[in-house]
């Protein structure tokens, strides 16, 4: 006599395997925004909204504080064309693209020797070492520099007792110079370290057995390794040094007037026009958005091997 099983309306383990998924409302879309939530909230109110609110009255000619926001048209805009402030904005690219060049070409070596010559055990101690001066503050580090580069200085005090003219580098486009690199350089170390310590030797080796001396190693081999550090890093600089505002200030006098300190003159200094100043943030936030929409695509590049 047979045995029947009892009735059953799933004829499969594939259909029993689907009763949690059939049960259980379809709120997965759900999920992504709860955890973005509290970063997003964080981002539109102290970023999106701030952005919003400089790009209004960037709309608004010659306003001051206390009057009515009425956004009037482009003549903020247009008036950054003027001769006297686009080179002021030339001024500052340049600022930013030479500290980038010094900072990646000082940078690289040392960034180089730390990750492929250095002893392991030595290697984080050194990194250590080197961004140690992050761990004070910016604006004391600028005052240290104020202290060697002014005519009384300890590098002219040097330079004096070795029987060398002295250096006027203070308050100069040089003084900046230095005060920017000194400041972002740990930066660029940083990045590239941890891209040459993924550096394959074995491509070293095979080239230097095909008869390539080490500069063509370098420029066939170790760069494309290593040109999403490079890219990454240097973009990093570049942003950062486009927005500085302290070094040029206190290391640049009247003579090294950069967009940082422009914008700052008109909302915190004596001309007091918000609208100006905005069209001015405005302007600077497009070109980092640019500079970092680049990082983002070219931080991406498959090195080449």
């Amino acid at each position: 006599m047979s045995t029947q099983s009892p009735p059953s309306e799933f004829n499969s383990r594939d259909d029993i395997a689907k009763i949690p998924e059939l049960s259980r409302p379809q709120l997965r879309w759900l999920q992504p925004l709860v955890m973005l939530a509290p970063s997003g909230i964080w981002l539109l109110l102290l970023l999106v909204l701030p952005t919003l609110l400089i790009f209004e009255l960037s709309l608004v000619p010659g306003i001051r504080p206390g009057d009515l926001v009425n956004p009037g048209g482009l003549d903020n805009y247009i008036r950054i064309f003027d001769p006297l402030y686009l080179r002021v904005i030339a001024r500052s690219l340049f600022f930013a693209v030479e500290t980038t060049i010094i900072c990646l070409i000082l940078g690289l070596p040392v960034a180089y020797w730390i990750a492929q010559i250095a002893p392991k055990k030595a290697r984080n101690l050194l990194l250590i070492s080197f961004v140690l001066p992050l761990w004070t503050s910016s604006l004391l580090r600028s005052y240290a520099w104020i202290t060697i580069l002014r005519p009384t200085g300890l590098l002219n005090s040097l330079l004096e007792s070795v029987g060398l003219p002295t250096l006027d580098v203070l308050n100069r486009s040089p003084a900046v110079l230095i005060g920017m690199s000194y400041s972002l350089l740990p930066y660029m170390v940083l990045i590239l370290y941890a891209s040459l310590e993924k550096l394959d030797k074995r491509l070293l080796e095979a080239a230097a057995d095909l008869g390539a001396n080490p500069m063509q190693a370098f420029w066939k081999v170790t760069v494309p390794q290593t040109l999403t550090g490079i890219a990454a890093s240097s973009f990093l600089v570049f942003i950062t040094a486009l927005g500085d505002f302290i070094n040029p200030e206190l290391l640049g006098g009247a003579s090294s007037m950069t967009m940082a300190r422009l914008v700052y003159n008109q909302f915190l200094g004596a001309t007091q026009n918000w609208g100006f100043g905005s069209a001015l943030s405005t302007t600077l936030i497009l070109v980092v958005s640019v500079a970092i929409a680049l990082l983002i695509k070219f931080g991406e590049v498959t090195p080449k091997r």
